[in-house]
């Protein structure tokens, strides 16, 4: 059987999204393109690795067979990179970090401080919504992830480094802002915007409404961050965030914190990796740094 790395990347792309178009997108390629090496290896390895049902694509058997050993090869060319990374040293080194799109509000100024110190490290950061970090976790594409609450269902290690408090935000002028305590109940008379499902700010959210027994009857589902902020800001609703992704503009005034009784909802930030990785130096560097910045920025508060 005669096939090549482009073809093993492009088949694997296609086999864990279950998609030629989201293929495409993430490899950069046309879908005719990514189309064509389907098939070649198809032609390489003698039986068909994709079948259509209604609008779907499955993968046959054999096509099950392929995207485990892919997989496998995958695993082994990283360890092999990583082990070629670590001949070189921290400075001569690659780091890939992915984070949730709402810890990026801080994760640039954590690798900002990292490349100050360690010039020489090469640095890939990869922002996504939790869905996709999770799939990026399971793959084992990325050397640290950064995230809120880490996933049970994968054999991870997991750090808490640092609070992330929810907080309940507000435009200036709204009815509630000002007042120095608000019944949590009242929250349930307001429209809120929330992150799409999956989410890990919203099913921090609505495990904690569903605890203190409290239904919300208007809500309008929002994919990022900012679509929540500027729709708050022009008197939308109220939104639920991590005051991180709200530092500028609680300093400009744009936006108010909410004083409602039980909040802030108490979480953390974590630093994640597969369970038994073996993390290349700049990789256990990077841990170490965003540890340490975590220990600092708690004796500051």
């Amino acid at each position: 059987m005669n096939v090549t790395f482009r073809q093993l990347r492009v088949f694997e792309a296609v086999a864990r999204h279950l998609s030629f178009t989201r293929a495409a997108e993430e490899l950069h390629l046309t879908q005719p393109a990514v189309s064509m090496q389907v098939k070649q290896m198809e032609g390489a390895v003698g039986l068909p690795l994709f079948e259509l049902m209604g609008r779907r694509i499955h993968l046959t058997e054999a096509g099950e067979v392929m995207h485990h050993y892919c997989r496998l090869i995958a695993e082994n060319l990283a360890e092999a990179e990583q082990a070629v990374e670590e001949l070189k040293g921290i400075e001569g080194g690659r780091l890939h970090i992915t984070v949730a799109s709402t810890v990026n509000y801080f994760a640039t100024r954590l690798l900002s401080d990292f490349c100050r110190q360690h010039p020489g490290v090469r640095v890939v950061l990869d922002v996504t919504n939790r869905q996709g970090l999770l799939e990026t976790l399971e793959a084992n594409e990325t050397d640290i992830a950064l995230m809120g609450k880490p996933p049970e269902s994968l054999d991870v290690d997991a750090a808490p480094f640092m609070e992330n408090p929810l907080v309940v935000i507000a435009a200036p002028d709204h009815r509630l802002a000002g007042r120095s305590r608000i019944a949590l109940s009242r929250l349930s008379e307001e429209t809120f915007l929330m992150r799409e499902q999956g989410s890990g700010t919203r099913m921090a959210m609505e495990r904690f409404l569903s605890d203190k027994d409290i239904g919300l009857t208007s809500t309008v589902e929002m994919t990022s961050n900012e679509a929540i902020k500027q729709s708050v800001q022009a008197g939308l609703g109220l939104g639920i965030v991590s005051v991180h992704t709200v530092e500028l503009e609680l300093e400009v005034g744009r936006l108010v914190i909410l004083k409602v009784e039980s909040f802030p909802i108490r979480r953390h930030w974590y630093l994640v990796h597969r369970k038994g990785k073996r993390l290349s130096a700049p990789a256990a560097a990077f841990k170490a740094f965003v540890l340490a910045y975590g220990k600092r920025q708690a004796r500051r508060r």
